[in-house]
């Protein structure tokens, strides 16, 4: 399956993700003993045991949601691996509550060709807190 297939898959997974159903993301992953997923669910797990666990946690957190097409910010593909950093808009019942709440997630996800399919092998996603140019550390320039 060609990396952009693979793409529209994973935008659709990740909408099913924001209704609570983690099952379409799971194809998409590594099985690999090197697959690591970072959300802010808790910390980095590493191995396909560890990982669908946390999938499996995330997902149950999220109802009645939606994950809009990405804003792509950088990407790139050479040889066996490509990487996407993207700012994905959410909107999700997230852990019971009955509102909708919106944010916005930075994430790097890189892709391993294996065994003629790509498959993701880093995915990590953390809110955006600030708009803020200088980020957290305010008044410091480089």
């Amino acid at each position: 399956m060609d990396l952009n297939t693979v793409l529209k898959e994973y935008n659709a997974s990740l909408n099913a993700f924001a209704r609570g159903d983690s099952g379409p993301i799971k194809p998409l992953m590594s099985r690999a003993n090197d697959v690591v997923l970072a959300n802010p669910f808790g910390p980095a797990v590493r191995g396909w045991t560890d990982v669908e666990a946390r999938i499996d946690y995330a997902a149950a957190r999220f109802r009645d949601g939606k994950m809009d097409i990405p804003t792509v910010v950088s990407s790139l593909v050479s040889g066996d691996l490509a990487f996407l950093h993207t700012v994905e808009n959410w909107s999700a019942k997230i852990s019971g509550r009955a509102d909708l709440d919106t944010f916005r997630l930075r994430v790097t996800t890189v892709f391993r060709l294996e065994n003629a399919a790509w498959r993701i092998v880093l995915r990590h996603a953390d809110p955006i807190s600030t708009e803020d140019e200088d980020g957290p550390i305010r008044g410091r320039r480089g």
